[in-house]
């Protein structure tokens, strides 16, 4: 038996500008995003996590420092980092970058999983690197309960192997800032027992 919670990293300036960060930006979290670091805390102090495992990017470690503080075990996952975005990371939230997005978003949803921006990374080549991280994470049955923190469209993507659905389903997992999924991993393979859960949020 392992039990996974997955939660997106909190809020960074750019996330509230609408501005694309992708693997290649290490953004901080801003105020709102350690606010919301924290409610997650806050409602997930008492649950007994085994290990604790982000991406290589700092706005993770930020988001779950005070499981780290309280002397869990934690190890990065470069696999676990965002998608690489590339020639649109960073830039301005304007319409020409909305409609690059929806365009390469359309090619997802048809099916083709190729589809990237120059210098940037598709969904089969993100997949791949994820399969390996959760295949470290299985790995170690000792961990039977353990906290994953990671990116928005790595999570969708994420999602979509564990639950045996084709990447095209992506977009019907929502990805609001610190959201919880929770998975139990059984004889049949990883089961969802918590949606997009942003309950802790209330409590900002």
């Amino acid at each position: 038996m392992k039990e996974l919670y997955i939660i997106r990293h909190g809020e960074t300036e750019l996330n509230r500008l609408g501005i694309v960060q992708g693997r290649g930006v290490d953004a901080d979290l801003n105020e709102t995003g350690i606010a919301q670091a924290n409610a997650f805390y806050q409602s997930y102090k008492n649950v007994k996590f085994d290990k604790v495992y982000t991406s290589s990017l700092v706005r993770t470690h930020q988001t779950v420092q005070p499981f780290i503080d309280l002397g869990l075990p934690w190890e990065q996952l470069p696999g676990l980092d965002e998608l690489a975005w590339g020639e649109w990371e960073g830039k301005p939230n304007t319409e020409e970058a909305r409609s690059a997005f929806r365009e390469v978003v359309k090619e997802w949803q048809a099916g083709n999983y190729d589809a990237k921006f120059g210098g940037g990374e598709s969904p089969n080549e993100v997949a791949d690197r994820l399969k390996q991280a959760l295949e470290h994470i299985r790995n170690h049955p000792e961990e039977e309960r353990v906290l994953i923190c990671m990116h928005g469209r790595a999570l969708r993507l994420l999602l979509c192997i564990l639950l045996n659905k084709p990447m095209s389903d992506m977009e019907t997992f929502p990805h609001q800032n610190t959201t919880l999924y929770r998975l139990n991993l059984t004889e049949n393979g990883f089961v969802l027992i918590d949606f997009n859960n942003t309950d802790h949020l209330n409590h900002i």
